[in-house]
């Protein structure tokens, strides 16, 4: 390979005693490296100790070309590190690069003791995520889609979007098939898509739209597993919307607590409270006037067969709680979960019911 080098000789002017001054070569880029990442080279090497503040000159050429072209001149670098990132490529070819420094006054380059390679990849991105829904929570919104992009052995990530009027905002990115928005507010209609990315950053289009409203309600109601966030693995019914129902895991105070061990959720009865022995299959937490005329819900409590017992905890089965009020006296209470997930965070979101009124079996939502 060549290097383009210019030499340079000290020159005297006016009064000369006859010697001539050296000129210092500038210090050379160190660790030269560079790679490829979502149809652009980044160029990425490091400063010299000698370095005095000179620029930088990039040369570039596909690998089957014989000489090397000037690129760009580089002449901000942060933290001892300078990069460079080369967007004029092209799929599915190799390009050889260096950097040289370059003295402001006399031109003198001082090229990197090496080149690098990098070979351009076609830019082809995961499927598009497929099935794509909206959960309503209380104060935040549950995304999930079909897991059909993962099985790409160069899958990296999802990408979860929020439209906005004049833009759209990346939320986060997850590597499993769910997400929660945090952020979204009660009352107010969000718009959400999600795209999958692989590990060279090539994104696929987005999927489908979908919006969601969340609202102050005892549905959606998100639980932590205790080894995941224990300060939020705990729950406690309570007889207000304005009293804060999920509490730390280790609350003497709590009615139970969510644990997650081999790969299977458990609700973890609290002090002094109970959930019954058995579950029932159910459609629904309740079923209201406008549910449908197949809909199964258990809405009656037994009043015997409670367990200290930790219990098994199912999507789609609702089961009931005998508990402590505030004021002592045993109350009965139904938890029918919705959702688990357990990457990258254990969780599951729950409906639940409380009875106010103690020893009344009748289980009804608070304000119904």
């Amino acid at each position: 390979m060549r290097y383009r080098m210019v030499v340079a000789a000290a020159v005297c002017l006016g009064a000369c005693d006859g010697t001539l001054d050296p000129v210092d070569d500038p210090a050379p880029p160190r660790n030269l490296d560079g790679e490829y990442y979502n149809m652009g080279v980044d160029l990425r090497w490091e400063l010299d100790d000698r370095w005095d503040g000179e620029a930088f000159r990039v040369y570039g050429k596909r690998t089957t070309e014989a000489e090397f072209f000037f690129i760009a001149e580089v002449t901000s670098c942060a933290e001892g590190v300078c990069v460079y990132r080369d967007i004029n490529i092209s799929p599915e070819r190799a390009y050889e690069y260096y950097a040289a420094s370059v003295d402001g006054e006399t031109g003198t380059e001082a090229a990197s003791p090496r080149s690098v390679e990098v070979f351009v990849p076609a830019p082809v991105p995961p499927p598009v995520p497929a099935d794509v829904e909206a959960v309503a929570l209380d104060d935040a919104v549950f995304l999930r889609w079909r897991d059909n992009s993962s099985g790409d052995d160069d899958f990296s990530a999802y990408r979860v979007y929020s439209k906005g009027v004049d833009e759209d905002y990346l939320l986060g990115d997850t590597d499993s098939p769910g997400f929660i928005d945090f952020l979204a507010e009660n009352g107010e209609t969000s718009e959400y898509y999600v795209t999958s990315v692989d590990v060279q950053g090539h994104e696929s289009v987005a999927s489908r739209t979908v919006e969601s409203t969340p609202r102050p309600d005892y549905a959606g109601e998100v639980v932590f597993a205790h080894d995941n966030k224990p300060k939020s693995s705990g729950f406690r019914f309570q007889e207000s919307d304005d009293l804060q129902a999920v509490i730390d895991g280790n609350n003497a105070y709590r009615h139970f607590r969510i644990e997650y061990d081999d790969g299977r959720f458990w609700f973890v009865p609290g002090p002094d409270a109970y959930v019954h022995g058995t579950r029932k299959e159910t459609s629904a937490l309740k079923c209201g006037p406008r549910a449908d005329s197949d809909c199964v819900s258990w809405e009656e409590a037994p009043r015997s067969g409670y367990l200290s017992d930790e219990m098994h905890l199912e999507v789609g089965f609702t089961y009931m709680f005998y508990v402590p009020g505030d004021d002592g006296e045993m109350r009965y209470g139904a938890v029918r979960p919705t959702h688990t997930a357990a990457c990258p965070d254990h969780f599951v979101i729950f409906d639940w019911a409380y009875q106010t009124q103690a020893g009344n079996p009748q289980l009804s939502l608070p304000r119904g």
